[in-house]
């Protein structure tokens, strides 16, 4: 009841926290940062925003771990006008961050194309990252159609463009949706209608993850990935997820009834499971 009580402390203490701000030349990358102890960085997936880690900081904090949260590029508190939005530039902004907050090596967690952008630092800056954790990952293009990608862009065009992926977004949390996602939609919807932001998902939509598919071999960090077997996202999402955990020598953790962002949706299984890799993590560093 106790340890409830202070979970419960440390989630309302995290959404009152404060935004920073990290200068990054042609616009600022938002974050926020909860606790003390070593660094998890948590990188978000294109089309939504950094709350989507809300379940997740505060049991981190609560296991000792100084945890900051990132928008993308042209998502949420972040600016637009950058030159590139893809896994290289998303790196790129974690490798300042890093450096900025003083926290290397670094763990980061990342969703989605936020695993690319994990694997491509890794490989190239093996110094910065202690570990990796991978929810929904993606480390390579999926096969998809030519119609199935003109059906894509089309989706992703404006006047309908940002109520399509509002609407959309509601089939990555099949079978129990989080309570509060409706909460995080609104979040989302609203980070779209953020000055140029629409178009800066856009661009990030077409983010091609060959950097980091050809990195695979190079990365030498221990890693955990996590995969809902209803991930929309792939034909077979376990098949996928283990690939990811063969090519980087990876533990793997299938979950029955869960979509693209397990963390917002089951974080009852996710969380035990990033702080016993991570503090095996750290203490094995």
């Amino acid at each position: 009841m106790v340890r409830g009580l202070t979970i419960l402390a440390k989630h309302i203490s995290f959404l009152a926290m404060t935004t920073s701000y990290l200068d990054r030349g042609p616009g600022r990358i938002a974050y926020d940062v909860a606790g003390d102890g070593p660094l998890v960085i948590c990188l978000p997936s294109m089309g939504d925003v950094r709350s989507v880690f809300r379940h997740t900081v505060p049991a981190l904090v609560a296991a000792g771990y100084r945890v900051a949260m990132m928008d993308l590029r042209g998502h949420g508190d972040s600016d637009d006008g950058f030159d590139s939005y893809d896994d290289v530039a998303l790196a790129s902004d974690v490798l300042a961050l890093i450096d900025h907050l003083g926290g290397d090596p670094a763990l980061i967690l990342g969703n989605s194309m936020g695993a690319a952008a994990g694997v491509w630092l890794a490989a190239e800056h093996p110094d910065k990252v202690a570990g990796l954790a991978f929810v929904g990952p993606f480390v390579r293009n999926p096969k998809a159609s030519r119609l199935a990608l003109l059906g894509m862009r089309l989706a992703l065009t404006k006047p309908w463009g940002p109520a399509a992926w509002t609407a959309y977004y509601k089939r990555y949390y099949p079978v129990q949706p989080p309570a509060d996602l409706d909460e995080h939609r609104a979040r989302i919807k609203a980070s779209l209608a953020r000055g140029d932001h629409w178009r800066s998902f856009v661009k990030t939509s077409r983010t091609d993850h060959t950097p980091a598919e050809e990195r695979l071999d190079r990365v030498k960090a221990p890693v955990l990935v996590i995969m809902g077997e209803k991930d929309p996202d792939w034909p077979s999402p376990a098949d996928e997820a283990r690939f990811v955990a063969s090519a980087l020598n990876g533990e793997l953790v299938l979950l029955p009834d869960t979509g693209h962002y397990p963390q917002a949706q089951r974080p009852e299984r996710v969380n035990p499971a990033l702080v016993a890799f991570f503090d095996k993590t750290v203490k094995r560093a």
